[in-house]
């Protein structure tokens, strides 16, 4: 695996590609030197799911079997170094609602049934608390304050570029943690690129109310009988550069889901017939933290 071949993007940051406890993940160089996080966005490989799931899939509701699913996330938790019972789980809807993840919320989604719902971007300052957000074409956005210690993660389908959920999440860190969003570090991650995006006439129309013209012309590519071509990647980052982030600190990846089908999983490249990718971000806690015993994880 340490010699895998795969196709990026010119102009992206370059991702790296990881293999810890012989599970491949991905990581942006830029959020991996401030030191203030763990992070990661799983490949389709290094998990033990079968068929179309192949291998790591990281979804509970696309047919796999449960108990593959739930090895595959003790897996990849491990090689990111993060306790697999204790992560938050988004629940998306391809909106833009942010939660507060808190103490209270460690596990839900994967040993507790979530008491939320229609949550597509989550936050928190707690740390060794993992966010998971999943994916497959979606962007992946990621957000580190190091100097406030707080996170964010959300999922940027095209409805929620339109709804500017970069946006939202800066703002909901800013309200939540005091915030400030040139200290904040920002990444845009794996997802289908511009070449592989066709999208109809109202989804461009979408786009045309919520950005300006000149902003539509660097995002949308008019193929003619009412076809575009949709940067998601470009959108996102100026929606990141709109809510403050200073554009050095914000990190494009390089990286189709749609390009890679045999590194991630992509909805379009297999019409739906596949599993799900996730994006994985922690703080760093204290050794003691880290080392909690495990009552100290799961009380009651």
């Amino acid at each position: 695996m340490g010699d895998m071949e795969f196709s990026r993007k010119e102009g992206g940051k370059h991702m790296e590609l990881r293999i810890e406890k012989e599970v491949p993940f991905l990581v942006f160089p830029d959020i991996e030197e401030s030191g203030a996080v763990k992070h990661g966005f799983s490949t389709r490989l290094g998990g033990v799911s079968r068929g179309i799931w192949s291998t790591m899939n990281l979804s509970f509701s696309r047919g796999d079997q449960e108990d593959d699913v739930r090895e595959n996330f003790r897996r990849i938790s491990e090689a990111l170094g993060m306790e697999w019972r204790d992560l938050v789980f988004s629940d998306q809807v391809h909106l833009t609602e942010i939660r507060k993840a808190t103490l209270e919320d460690r596990g839900k989604g994967i040993v507790r049934n979530p008491d939320y719902e229609g949550i597509d971007g989550l936050i928190t300052d707690v740390p060794e608390l993992p966010l998971v957000t999943f994916y497959a074409d979606c962007v992946p956005l990621f957000f580190v304050d190091p100097v406030r210690k707080a996170i964010g993660l959300a999922h940027s389908g095209w409805k929620g570029t339109v709804g500017k959920i970069g946006k939202r999440t800066v703002e909901a860190m800013t309200r939540e943690f005091g915030t400030a969003p040139e200290d904040l570090i920002a990444a845009i991650g794996p997802s289908i690129c511009a070449d592989c995006y066709e999208v109809s006439e109202d989804v461009a129309e979408a786009f045309r109310d919520a950005f300006t013209e000149e902003q539509c012309s660097l995002i949308l590519t008019h193929k003619g009988n009412g076809k575009y071509q949709l940067d998601l990647w470009k959108a996102n980052e100026m929606i990141m550069l709109e809510a403050g982030i200073r554009p050095e600190k914000i990190s494009v990846t390089d990286l189709c889901t749609c390009c890679n089908p045999e590194l991630l999983f992509s909805h379009r490249a297999t019409k739906g017939k596949r599993g799900n990718l996730a994006a994985f971000l922690c703080l760093k806690g204290t050794e003691k933290e880290e080392e909690k015993p495990d009552c100290a994880h799961h009380p009651g």
